[in-house]
């Protein structure tokens, strides 16, 4: 039980899959073999760990993740693959692939299999996360064999830091705007550009005039926050992604 597989091969198994409608099987060699994988694997899909902090992170994180020489990012659950699909449209995680280890075949084959009944979840998997390079297990980050859900070791940021601890990291960028206003449409043309990804907050909807005061201490939009800072409106934001540049 929880055995650290390193050095190991992945367990050969075929996982039932969907597209276009339809079953498809899916064997451990067409995922891993001649490909450098990172896969983790989580108690359930819907769950509040898993949809809150662990899937959203990897997704976030793929392109990163691809710049540094991973060819996939899996995410496995003991769960059918209707469930699986729905999962990820729901959590909108395109940059993964959502694998379905309906009868926890895999995930026994991993020794990774524990019994959840006492929550009405039959047999899971325990999380954790691997590199799998060519089939073989580099390495793993298996979580604390303690009661409850711990999530210490597999997120991530932590398999990244494994792969290349120098990786540079996306900032969390965040745009508040209202229905409208050229001048936020402009910002986030400037942001769409340099290809940095942002999180829009439109008065209104999400927020209020009042909210933009507290968080900007200005009445105007569009306001943009990159990693904390706050960069300010459009031609703040052309000023500051041209001194960025110069740098």
């Amino acid at each position: 039980m929880l055995s650290n597989r390193e050095g190991q091969k992945v367990p050969q198994v075929v996982f039932k899959t969907r597209a276009n409608g339809e079953f498809v099987d899916v064997s451990s060699d067409d995922i891993f073999k001649g490909r450098t994988v990172v896969l983790f694997a989580l108690p359930g899909a819907f769950t509040p760990t898993c949809s809150s902090t662990h899937l959203p992170r990897y997704n976030e994180l793929a392109p990163v993740f691809r710049d540094n020489g991973v060819d996939e990012i899996i995410c496995l659950s003991v769960n059918d693959a209707f469930v699986m699909d729905a999962w990820r449209e729901d959590q909108e995680a395109d940059n993964i692939t959502l694998l379905p280890d309906g009868n926890g075949d895999f995930t026994a084959g991993m020794d990774m299999l524990v019994d959840k009944s006492d929550l009405g979840f039959g047999k899971r998997s325990w999380r954790y996360s691997m590199l799998v390079r060519d089939g073989v297990i580099e390495k793993q980050f298996i979580e604390p064999d303690v009661p409850g859900d711990p999530f210490e070791v597999s997120d991530a940021d932590t398999m990244l830091a494994y792969i290349n601890p120098r990786a540079k990291k996306p900032e969390p960028v965040s745009i508040i705007t209202k229905p409208g206003c050229p001048f936020c449409a402009t910002a986030k043309k400037l942001l769409d550009e340099v290809g940095m990804k942002y999180e829009e907050i439109v008065l209104g909807h999400d927020a209020t005039i009042a909210s933009l005061r507290a968080i900007s201490g200005r009445d105007s939009v569009p306001q943009v926050f990159v990693g904390g800072q706050h960069i300010g409106g459009a031609e703040e934001l052309a000023a500051w992604l041209k001194g960025r540049d110069a740098a």
